[in-house]
Parts: structure tokens; sequence; C-alpha cells
């Protein structure tokens, strides 16, 4: 029994250790299968990925060269169909909001890009898109704040182009030209609006970043021409004339900013060398004629004799003088200028002058007077009347 006993022991022994094992090498073949399956459908997912990733860049790519050819209607399917294969793509919403502003789809536009915008508020080409939005929608408060934003904002530059060796380089000079490209685009949306004086506050800051370029220093000048900022529009005509002297828009434009701050000397000097260079500069002649006659007619300016001054007002006086009897008609024009100037008009020559010296300076008062008076409302002044009133406001308040 004892002896039997061990063998039914040891036959259960070796049936259990049987069992154990192939249990094991099951567990094993399982386990192994398992790993092959996950391995598999990784694989699968990842190939799927792929192939989606793959799908959606070969719409993107299209949409791309689509857009870049201004073919707007199709680049919209083109970035739709990538936008299905990678919804959440940054770079995908983009250039989709982009091609629906090409097609006028601004609210669309709008949608995609707001959207950006909360992912990425500092992104400058997103801020730049809406800028253009609120621009076109005439919400000037609305496209300054994101003008200033794309201004201020990150940009992505284009270094595909570049060597390691001037990489960075390369990388500051895209960034700045694309700031001031934006900076030009919102001074030209002010000036559109009207909005003169934020607009001569941008120039300002504009002007700081010009640098040695004297075709963008013509440009910040004639910008400063538009906004009515004739001093900073002078000192950038300057400046682009140091570096080309015989540009002649510059002149022409040096010589305008000249003439409307009143300095009629320098305007004649840039105007006379604007019209030497381009004879066919009709604007330029016309200023030069009006500034010469100013300087002439001028009773007040430095540097005259005695007799050239009482020349000049009695010149200035008979041309007043007929200027109110071709206007006599209108009876917007005070009655009483015309017997003040026939009273007066014995005593303005050069022996009453040299006898009374006030007679000048009263001749001259009723001159301007005239003038102003006139000018409302008696139709355009001729040549002479118009440099009159030109000296009139050169000498306001002395």
């Amino acid at each position: 029994m004892a002896e039997g006993g061990m063998t039914i022991r040891d036959s259960l022994r070796k049936s259990l250790g049987g069992y154990l094992t192939r249990e094991a090498v099951s567990l094993a073949l399982l386990a192994g299968l398992a790993v092959v399956c996950f391995l598999g459908v990784t694989v699968l997912s990842r190939l799927y990925h792929t192939q989606q990733e793959s799908l959606g860049s070969r719409w993107f790519n299209r949409g791309v060269v689509d857009l870049k050819a201004q073919r707007f209607d199709r680049a919209v399917i083109e970035f739709r169909a990538a936008l299905v294969y990678a919804r959440d793509d940054y770079a995908y919403q983009l250039n989709l909001a982009k091609a629906l502003l090409g097609t006028k789809r601004s609210a669309e536009a709008y949608a995609y890009l707001i959207n950006l915008w909360e992912r990425e508020p500092e992104d400058g080409l997103v801020n730049l898109e809406l800028a253009r939005i609120a621009a076109q929608r005439e919400q000037t408060q609305q496209a300054l704040r994101y003008y200033h934003n794309a201004i201020y904002a990150t940009w992505t530059d284009d270094a595909s182009q570049a060597t390691s060796g001037d990489l960075a380089s390369k990388r500051t000079v895209d960034v700045e030209e694309q700031r001031r490209e934006t900076r030009l685009e919102l001074i030209e949306f002010l000036l559109r609006m009207n909005v003169k004086t934020q607009a001569q506050s941008e120039l300002i800051a504009l002007e700081e970043n010009v640098g040695d370029d004297a075709a963008e220093q013509a440009h910040v000048g004639d910008l400063f021409i538009r906004a009515q900022e004739y001093e900073h529009a002078l000192e950038a005509y300057r400046a682009s004339l140091k570096l080309n002297p015989r540009d002649s828009p510059a002149l022409a434009g040096a010589g305008r900013a000249a003439f409307e701050l009143g300095r009629y000397d320098l305007a004649r000097e840039y105007l006379q060398t604007a019209v030497n260079t381009n004879s066919s500069d009709a604007q330029s002649a016309q200023r030069l004629k009006t500034a010469e006659l100013v300087l002439r007619m001028d009773p007040f300016r430095a540097g005259i004799s005695a007799a050239q001054r009482e020349q000049a007002v009695m010149e200035a006086f008979v041309a007043a003088g007929e200027r109110l009897k071709s206007c006599s008609a209108n009876t917007s024009v005070e009655t009483g200028l015309g017997a003040d100037w026939a009273k007066l008009k014995p005593q303005v020559t050069a022996l009453g002058m040299r006898r009374n010296p006030d007679v000048a300076q009263k001749a001259m008062d009723l001159v301007f007077n005239i003038e102003r008076q006139t000018s409302a409302g008696c139709g355009t002044p001729a040549e002479t009347d118009a440099a009159l009133l030109l000296i009139a406001k050169l000498h306001e308040g002395n």
C-alpha cells in the first residue's frame, strides 16, 4: 500500500506538472498572440493615420498652389477636403480662411480666424487677416486693435531659402519687413477713413525704422503729405534727396511740403529743380509760379528796399480793388469794403506812404480783408488774388 500510495502520488504530481506546463505554454502563446495582435493594430493604426495625413497633406498642397494662383473657389474646396483628414489642423484652417476671404466670404473666414485667434492670440497673420476684415467693415477701433496686435505679434518667418550662416539675420529681416508692411497697410486704412491724427502718429512710428532707403523715405514723405503733416514730410523728402539728389518726385514733394508750410523761398528752390528735372510736372510748375508771385508781392518779406515795399503795396491794393469790383454783385461781401477802398486809394502812393508810414499797413489790412471776404462767394480767385490770400495767411496775427 505504501509503495502503491507513493506511485499514485507520483502519478498525480506528474499529471499536475504536465497540466501546468501545458497551461504555461498556452498562456505564453496567448500572450504572444496578444502582443502580435497589439503590434498589428498599432501598425495598422499608424498606417491609417499616415494615410490620412498623406491625403490631407495632398489636398492642402493643392490648395496652396491654387491660393497662390488666386483660384480661390478651388482652393476653398481643397482646403475643406484637407480638413476632413485633419479637422483641427491650424495651417489648414488658416489657409481656408484666406481662400474664403479671396471669394469675399468674410463672415465664414471670420469664424475660422476668430477661432484661431483664441488658440494663438499672438499670431501675426491671424491678427492681420482679422484687421483686414474689420477695415473692410469700416470698424476703425477693431481694425486698429488687430493691426497693432499684428505689428507687435509673433510672425512665422520664411527661412526656407536661408543657409545656416545667414538664417538668423534673414529671420530678423523678414519679420521687420512684415511689421513695416502691416503698419503701412494700417496707415493707408486710416487715411482712407480720414483719421489723419492717428495716421500721423503711425507715420512717425514708421519713420523711425525706415533707414537709408531713398524710395522708402520718399514714400513716407508722400504719406505725410496725405496726412497733412508737412514738417515731417519735408524731413522725409530731404532724407530721400540726400541719397538720391536728382529724384524728381522727391524734389516735387519737398517743394510742395515747403509750400504748404509757407516757406516759399525753400519751396521755390525745390520746385525749380523739380521742373528742371521733369519739365512735364505741371503741378510743380504751377506751385513754382505761385511761390514766385507770393515772394514778389509780399511787402513784409525781409531784405527788400522801401521802394520795393511801396511797389508791392500798390500792386496788391489795385488787385484787391479789381477783385472787389468783379464781386460787386455778391451780397455776401461787406458793402463797406468798396467805400473803405475808395477812401484810402488817394493815399496809396509812393509819396503817400513816405509821408505816412501807417498807410502801407492800413492798405494791406484792407487788401487781406477784401481777399478773405471775396474768396468764399466770388468764384475761383485769379493767380494774383490766390497769392494775396497766401500772403494774408502767412502774416496772420502779425
